[in-house]
């Protein structure tokens, strides 16, 4: 059986570290732990779980670190976490069966990454990230921020989720790596200006955040994938600062990438739904219904945009409408997907009340947050 090397890179995670090991215990033949600079008890929670704990002073570069902490293993392969992942049962299941089965030659394996979830536990939104690889390739991890480990050739795309449960607030730290490096002249790659207008928009910096997302689309050489969410970023951006035509421009540009997704098609259904242009809102939604994302696709996705969500818009879009039959069975379609959420078991005590035998009663006006 191959033999597989944890290599993590933490800071003050005492409260999540734990966690985090004891659900690979058993699946790495062995830990490596970098700490950048810890003020808690972090070294020591590692080492209580027989992981070898060694120190790498920061100097603001995620992918330096985590190559330290690679050059530091020894098994066959490498297997990567944050102190705010963990496995979950099935998955350390599933984690043991690929390690039974990995195939000669494999250099590299794919994992979901689930990284939000909804009231009901269900996944919101996840990305396919090269996971586990092999030592001897010798892949590098690559950016100073929002880091990415560069591995190719041929691998597994596994169904091993690995789950992110955060628990620490946002800061400041990458908008400030990225500020400085700008400050300094540092060449920026595609993918770096992807990044920094992420971080502009996540602090609220919409006129800055759409300039680079513009910057980052008309040098016309980052990943098709990233272009989209770029257009759908600076249309959130566009919209923040009033200018609704120059936000569906953006929409419309993410259609010159490839073939919809279910995220864009959602937004452009929203786009018209905000203009109360209900015919053009339900062309939109009913495509982001039968959309479909590339088979392993690695980009992130949000699943309520293919399921429940565009059911429930084409319910409020019906009932503007007048079609309340039309509107019930979108609400109930939705229920499917999301049988707990507030605002479809609203609309369907609406329902329930307001249509008679022969279903026929007049449209009313609907409120907001997805109520009827």
């Amino acid at each position: 059986m191959p033999t597989i090397s944890l290599c993590m890179i933490v800071r003050d995670e005492e409260k999540a570290l734990a966690r985090c090991l004891s659900s690979v215990l058993g699946v790495a033949d062995e830990m490596i732990v970098v700490d950048t600079g810890s003020e808690d008890r972090t070294k020591e929670v590692a080492a209580r779980f027989g992981a070898r704990v060694c120190t790498f002073e920061w100097r603001d570069d995620f992918a330096a670190a985590r190559n330290y902490a690679f050059s530091l293993a020894s098994c066959e392969y490498l297997f990567w976490l944050d102190a705010d992942d963990i496995l979950k049962e099935r998955d350390r299941e599933r984690m043991m069966e690929l390690k039974a089965a990995l195939p000669p030659g494999c250099r590299r394996v794919t994992m979901p990454y689930h990284l939000a979830f909804d009231s009901s536990g269900n996944v919101v939104y996840s990305l396919r990230r090269n996971r586990l690889v092999r030592r001897e390739c010798g892949f590098q991890w690559i950016g100073a921020v929002h880091e990415y480990l560069a591995a190719d050739g041929p691998g597994l795309n596994s169904e091993v989720c690995v789950t992110h449960l955060k628990e620490k607030g946002h800061s400041d730290r990458n908008l400030r790596i990225y500020r400085e490096r700008a400050e300094r002249g540092e060449a920026f790659t595609p993918r770096d200006v992807y990044y920094y207008a992420n971080e502009l928009r996540d602090h609220g910096q919409w006129r800055e955040a759409a300039g680079q997302y513009e910057r980052f689309l008309d040098g016309g050489q980052g990943w098709v994938e990233d272009n989209i969410q770029a257009g759908l970023k600076l249309a959130e951006c566009r919209m923040k600062l009033d200018d609704r035509p120059g936000g569906f421009r953006a929409l419309c540009g993410t259609l010159l990438h490839d073939v919809p997704r279910p995220e864009n098609c959602c937004a452009l259904g929203h786009f018209f739904w905000e203009e109360q242009r209900f015919g053009q809102a339900i062309y939109w939604y009913e495509q982001a219904l039968t959309a479909r994302r590339p088979e392993n696709g690695m980009g992130i996705q949000n699943a309520a945009a293919s399921t429940w969500l565009p059911h429930l818009q084409l319910c409020l879009c019906h009932h503007r409408l007048g079609d309340l039959r039309r509107a019930h069975w979108h609400n109930e379609q939705a229920l499917a997907y999301a049988p707990s959420h507030p605002s479809l078991l609203h609309n369907r005590r609406y329902f329930r009340e307001k249509l008679g035998p022969d279903g026929d009663c007049p449209g009313e006006k609907s409120g907001g947050a997805g109520k009827i």
